[in-house]
């Protein structure tokens, strides 16, 4: 993919993640990705022009509108149902991610994890 291609996509579709596998570019949105498998909403494999559109329409208010952390299909629920057949799943052995966003559900749950609550007491002297 050409850096002027790259740079429109990530100024005009900062929800969209670019990546290679086999040799061949897929473009899409991450639904998950974990120590073994990313998932990817393959926007290239949608075929009918109207959906092509609601999928750019729908990628836009999760990414405005969500912290980015949720994956789209949670956030999005009975809205992003149409898009299920064009997931494609790939071992992260033979991916190589070239930009956009990687959303992990992995990422949330070693957050809360690690949060510690500080409690500050006042000294009495």
């Amino acid at each position: 993919m050409g850096n002027d291609i790259s740079a429109v996509l990530q100024e005009k579709y900062p929800f969209m993640t670019v990546c290679v596998y086999a040799n061949d570019e897929y473009i899409g949105i991450v639904q998950n990705r974990d120590d073994t498998v990313t998932t990817l909403y393959d926007y290239s494999s949608i075929n009918d022009s109207e959906l092509k559109r609601r999928f750019i329409e729908l990628g836009n208010v999760w990414w405005w509108e969500s912290n980015h952390s949720i994956p789209i299909n949670l956030f999005l629920k009975a809205d992003w149902e149409p898009f299920r057949p064009f997931v494609k799943t790939f071992n992260n052995k033979d991916l190589r991610i070239l930009f956009g966003p990687i959303c992990s559900l992995q990422n949330i749950a070693k957050k809360k994890i690690k949060r510690k609550s500080i409690v500050l007491v006042q000294r009495m002297e």
